[in-house]
């Protein structure tokens, strides 16, 4: 059965006791402003903010970056905190949650087993992740909400009964939500999904998590975050012609690589900063989550004030300047490392093909896919997406395909758009736009995410056949848009998205190539401009926001024992006080392997509410390094080759432990905790790397499992995929203190190798009770 945990547990954890929801969070003495139109007696706190940063500021005698500003000023403890950048562990009140519907489910299932009648900050869940694009807008949300009926209203019904709000299928996709309704300057928002930095274009520190934090912080318990390190970007020069926001960040990914931020917090800041719209900041940070940043920030500006007015949010705005000295970097602040780029100079980028790092001008990109073998020709151009969706990505897109259509051409390639919200839907149709974009051949699909996680039904070609896409999106990993490891994608701003499909060929640019228009005469493309913000209010659409009941304890919430969609959760064993040892190793990884190589979404994500099924598709985009196969290993107690999930479920059957290898940077990508959840499902006990993304390593330490990395990544090399492995000295498993690793070789010899790790005091309990709900569960017992 599932853990049941009192009031009493969280009181005595946190020993001052749990925060109730319409309590301490966020109260204003000096002007009470709602934090949103939909919870109206939630206040915005920028006095317990500016407290807290003048207690840490005294402390450390010294200026601050924005973002110690704002993290800092959401310590729990600011007084005896210990802060050291890149060192301590914090803890954390964040304001509020929001959750998307694939990993809401796990995150509810494990709020319900929480025993709480009501969640402690104001918390959302966003219907957006589940829509297949498969014949457009209408036609594809009516298909996903027959199909989905059981996890849509398990969601809806859990919202109602803990007080989560619960935007409808349709309504757009979570970040975009957000920022035209949640985020403002100096919040601080966790959420279910790794794009959720995208609030940082408003000034708001937020970041993505896995669904097991997001309870912590539902429950009322300080959020753990090792003290980040503050990367300074700082820009200069100004916008102009084809070069976009986009541009921004596929420069700083080709700079800092898909690792390169881990640990850190992106500041944006400096003279260019102010040439950048409120939504074009909004997209770099989305994409920040590629370098594996924590999440990414850019200071209070007239811009942010200028959006916040035309979201109906000006009293934020007016509340914001108030406090300003709180939302911007002291002077004189310290970074870790600064980055400077002239935004007068940089030119239109292009990244990939299969990891969004690789940059190139989009000048070059042509010759480059040439010498590479790339496929040239176009297929399909997609814009939209949660990175690039705002009222001024489609103008300027629209303003590409306008000049297109005047010289009576379509585009070459199929294209498709996805607006980020009903709101921009419903704008972009009263305003032209969606007109233009459809007459020059584009598809509208829904308000939601779409192809980008590969909700995307492809019929143009076939699985293993050589084509190339460009897309508006943020991640290009292999097979990720389609299930396709032979689609070449790559990720650029949507209006040379529309270019290029307008073109037809990565071999076009639009800076200084010609068209030929359906008279025969050459013309050039001249580069887009159009409005920031609509000149008219918004057109929100229709209403799809179901609030929470003041009491919703009377709500049942149902889950089916015989469901394929959601599973109850079981606890998982507990450590039994002795080494690992003598583990099989299910696999050793070969290169990248993100969380999409780990727990693939697609058609998979029909089973994020059910455990038992979703782990069905443990580790199967991974290359196993024995064969340079995916799927297929090696059964070290048959012998026989099979697939990733049904060996794991034989050693699991016959009693024996397991570990994965791993290489760089493993699990970058989403949020998801299935990555973590699923391999401690399945029987695994180790993942040993030469590095983890942030939110995956949280993750598997969550869920009782041993991240570890090699001291020497050399060590990498003294595995074999047929080695059996122990892990010694658990019973001294402390913080900073190594653990030894014994590897047990066919022929009988051993090598002995040592492994890091970054778990504190409280996460080596998680693992000592087998994750971090069943300790939780041990504290209420004791306190009972």
């Amino acid at each position: 059965r599932v853990p049941v945990l009192t009031l009493s547990f969280f009181q005595h954890a946190l020993n001052s006791g749990v925060r109730r929801y319409h309590v301490a969070p966020v109260l204003c003495q000096r002007a009470k402003v709602a934090m949103s139109h939909f919870e109206p007696n939630e206040y915005i706190n920028y006095e317990k903010l500016e407290k807290n940063i003048n207690i840490v500021r005294k402390r450390l005698d010294r200026p601050l970056t924005l973002s110690e500003k704002i993290v800092y000023g959401h310590l729990d403890d600011p007084a005896k905190q210990e802060i050291e950048r890149g060192k301590t562990y914090l803890r954390l009140r964040p304001d509020r949650v929001a959750m998307q519907d694939a990993t809401a489910q796990m995150a509810m299932l494990q709020f319900i087993s929480s025993g709480l009648p009501k969640v402690a900050v104001p918390s959302t869940i966003h219907c957006d992740h589940l829509i297949e694009a498969q014949l457009g807008g209408e036609k594809d949300l009516q298909r996903a909400k027959d199909i989905n009926q059981e996890v849509y209203n398990f969601l809806s019904t859990a919202g109602a009964k803990y007080g989560v709000g619960f935007w409808k299928p349709g309504s757009g996709i979570i970040h975009q939500i957000i920022l035209e309704n949640y985020s403002y300057p100096g919040v601080m928002l966790i959420g279910t999904d790794s794009h959720t930095p995208n609030g940082g274009g408003l000034g708001g520190i937020c970041i993505g998590v896995g669904g097991a934090d997001a309870v912590d912080v539902m429950a009322g318990i300080p959020w753990e975050l090792k003290c980040p390190k503050v990367i300074g970007v700082k820009l200069t020069g100004k916008l102009s012609g084809w070069t976009s926001p986009k541009d921004v960040i596929l420069k700083v990914a080709g700079i800092l690589t898909v690792k390169g931020g881990t640990g850190a917090i992106i500041e944006y800041h400096g003279p260019g900063v102010d040439s950048i719209s409120c939504t074009g900041m909004a997209t770099i940070c989305n994409m920040g989550a590629e370098i594996g940043a924590t999440t990414s920030i850019f200071p209070y500006n007239e811009r942010m004030k200028k959006y916040l007015g035309k979201t109906g949010r000006a009293d934020i705005a007016a509340l914001a300047d108030e406090f300003k000295q709180y939302l911007v970097p002291d002077s004189g602040c310290q970074y870790d490392q600064v980055i400077e780029i002239n935004l007068s100079e940089l030119k239109p980028h292009i990244n990939g093909p299969f990891t969004p790092d690789l940059a190139h001008p989009v000048s070059d990109i042509g010759a480059v896919a040439e010498k590479e073998g790339w496929p040239l020709d176009i297929r399909v151009g997609l814009i939209g997406s949660c990175t690039n969706s705002s009222y001024e990505d489609m103008g300027r897109s629209a303003a590409v395909a306008k000049q297109a259509l005047a010289h009576g051409l379509k585009c070459k390639s199929k294209f498709t758009i996805t607006p980020g919200s009903e709101q921009i839907r419903a704008t972009i149709e009263r305003d032209g736009y969606a007109k233009i974009l459809r007459e020059v051949g584009g598809l509208v699909l829904a308000n939601a995410c779409g192809p980008c996680i590969g909700q995307w039904d492809r019929k143009d070609t076939k699985k293993g056949e050589k084509n190339t896409i460009v897309t508006s999106y943020n991640r290009n990993f292999t097979g990720r848009n389609d299930a396709n490891p032979e689609t070449h994608a790559f990720v650029t701003s949507p209006e040379i998205v529309t270019a290029l499909s307008i073109a037809g060929t990565l071999k076009f640019n639009p800076e200084t190539d010609y068209l030929t228009g359906a008279d025969g005469k050459k013309f050039k493309l001249e580069a887009p401009d159009a409005d920031e913000l609509p000149k008219l209010e918004f057109d929100p659409g229709q209403d799809t926001y179901q609030y929470p009941p003041k009491d919703g304890s009377g709500q049942h919430v149902d889950v089916s024992p015989t469901s394929q969609r959601l599973q109850l959760l079981e606890p998982f064993d507990k450590w039994d006080g002795k080494d690992l040892e003598d583990m099989l190793i299910l696999i050793k990884v070969k290169g990248k392997c993100t969380t999409d190589h780990i727990s693939a979404a697609g058609p998979w994500l029909k089973f994020r509410g059910h455990l038992d099924n979703i782990s069905n598709n443990l580790l199967i985009g991974a290359i196993n390094i024995e064969n340079g196969k995916a799927n297929s290993v090696r059964n070290a107690l048959t012998q026989e080759f099979g697939p990733v999930p049904d060996t794991a479920r034989y050693y699991k059957k016959m009693g024996v432990k397991w570990a994965v290898i791993g290489d760089e940077n493993y699990g970058e990508g989403s949020s998801r905790e299935h990555a973590a959840l699923e391999p401690r499902h399945l029987g695994g006990r180790v993942i040993i790397t030469k590095s983890f993304a942030r939110i995956h390593e949280t993750n598997l330490k969550k869920q009782g499992l041993l991240p570890l990395t090699f001291a020497d990544p050399a060590d990498y090399n003294k595995i074999h995929p047929v080695d059996k492995l122990s892990i010694v000295g658990l019973k001294d498993f402390a913080p900073g203190k190594p653990l030894k690793c014994i590897i047990k070789h066919p022929n009988g010899s051993q090598e002995t190798i040592m492994l890091n790790h970054t778990f504190n005091e409280s996460q080596i309990e998680w693992f000592q009770a087998g994750s971090a709900l069943n300790r939780m569960k041990e504290l209420q017992q004791k306190s009972s």
